[in-house]
């Protein structure tokens, strides 16, 4: 039970520092976000296409960046069949689309919350293998590898705000 308090309290820090993303795109000031209201309901279209190719790199990227929501979700509800531990992922990431939306800050995009939720469930796919591999220790292989993953992150956020001061 420890362990998957520890577990929420870095799927909080998770979820914040991912909002400071996506929804503030890392600005430190609301003057400097970006004034865009734009919607796209194709999956893979126009919004994907640069220069007449298909452009991966934002897909791959989002997906990336959901990868740590599966894993934690699924620590905290492992017991849950996997598609309740993808229905907060989806969740959030359609909740993250609708505010860029509402607020102007960003287009919002179907791919995008396909990417994300596919992400979500790499995640989920990478802690089930976990739990297999260390059926014993497999939550606090997670937890140590994810708190790492924070410090780093958090450095990087602190060189980022000494950067910009």
């Amino acid at each position: 039970m420890k362990s998957k308090k520890f577990t929420m309290g870095l799927l909080i820090f998770y979820l914040i520092v991912l909002t400071w993303i996506i929804i503030f795109k890392l600005q430190f000031s609301f003057e400097n976000l970006p004034h865009i209201r734009n919607i796209n309901l194709i999956p893979f279209g126009e919004s994907v296409i640069i220069n007449g190719k298909m452009d991966f790199g934002e897909i791959i990227q989002n997906a990336l960046a959901f990868i740590p929501f599966g894993v934690l979700m699924h620590v905290l509800w492992e017991e849950k069949p996997l598609i309740k531990q993808m229905a907060p992922v989806v969740a959030v990431s359609l909740l993250y689309e609708i505010i860029q939306f509402l607020f102007a800050v960003g287009a919002t995009d179907i791919t995008d919350v396909i990417a994300n939720s596919l992400g979500g469930m790499i995640g989920i796919i990478i802690a089930v293998f976990i739990s297999k591999l260390s059926a014993k220790h497999w939550i606090k292989i997670i937890n140590t590898v994810s708190i790492s993953c924070a410090i780093v992150l958090t450095a990087f956020i602190a060189m980022l705000i000494l950067a910009n001061m």
